[in-house]
């Protein structure tokens, strides 16, 4: 089973962004990723739908032989990851807006949270807020339009930089002095963020910490891949957006169509 891939998946592109700190952490490990590009975004849709399309996702990764399956999408884990979890033995690896280092560490007791409307309405979400939020004024923004824009490889777009003046227009006003970002998709805008912020603004996503969780899960059930022979990786999508996985991937990689 140790030689047996990774698999992730998400709503779309996103989640390569988790998988390139997986990759950097585990260079060892196999890897397969399924963007769900056809049914994006999740955020717009409700928990049973978001549910369905989660264990369509894990059904395939399974059947692909997958040891391990990471939730890279907020929105899937805050609505699936336990249904997956009570439905199926392996490891289930979710991720969530990183409030709590940011609630611990703000100075102005002010963060801002940027995210899709699927994670800011969850159960799972609002149990976080509701533990790390005492004494601190957290700001919540839907950025919706802007997991489209990524999806179509229009990240550097004026309608993508509108967007983002917008939904931290607030933020700022409210002096926040962390930003978490929650979809992973937006890790990708970091370059344009850091423009937009004042210097003293520190952006928090997830993708280390998922990394992390992962070797130590994948180590405690003794799935460690620690081979030394070059690690094999594949990416599927469901939409015509091929060329844009392989932009954000920034490496010789071959993403392939796959119809699910």
């Amino acid at each position: 089973m140790s030689k047996n891939p990774i698999g992730i998946f998400d709503s779309g592109v996103g989640g390569t962004s988790i998988w390139k700190e997986i990759n950097n952490l585990l260079p060892n490990e196999n890897t397969i990723y399924l963007a769900d590009s056809k049914n994006a975004p999740y955020g717009q849709k409700g928990e049973e739908k978001i549910i369905d399309l989660s264990i369509k996702n894990t059904e395939l990764l399974l059947k692909k032989g997958c040891k391990i399956i990471v939730v890279a999408c907020n929105t899937a884990t805050t609505n699936a990851i336990e249904v997956l979890r009570d439905r199926y033995s392996i490891p289930f690896i979710g991720i969530e807006p990183a409030i709590k280092p940011a609630a611990l560490q703000t100075q102005t007791k002010a963060i801002g949270v940027l995210a899709t409307k699927g994670t800011l309405t969850s159960d799972l979400f609002h149990m976080t807020t509701d533990l790390y939020s005492n004494g601190i004024k957290i700001i919540e923004r839907v950025g919706e339009g802007i997991v489209p824009l990524v999806e179509n490889g229009r990240i550097d777009s004026e309608e993508m930089k509108g967007l983002l003046h917008t939904y931290i227009r607030p933020m700022l006003e409210a002096n926040i002095d962390y930003l978490v970002l929650g979809c992973t998709h937006y890790p990708y805008l970091i370059p344009q963020l850091v423009n937009l912020l004042p210097k003293h603004i520190k952006i928090i996503d997830s993708g280390e910490a998922v990394a992390k969780q992962t070797k130590t899960i994948l180590e405690r059930n003794e799935l460690l891949n620690t081979l030394t022979v070059h690690s094999k990786h594949q990416f599927f999508t469901n939409a015509n957006n091929m060329n844009v996985i392989e932009s954000l991937l920034g490496m010789d990689y071959n993403v392939s169509f796959l119809d699910f």
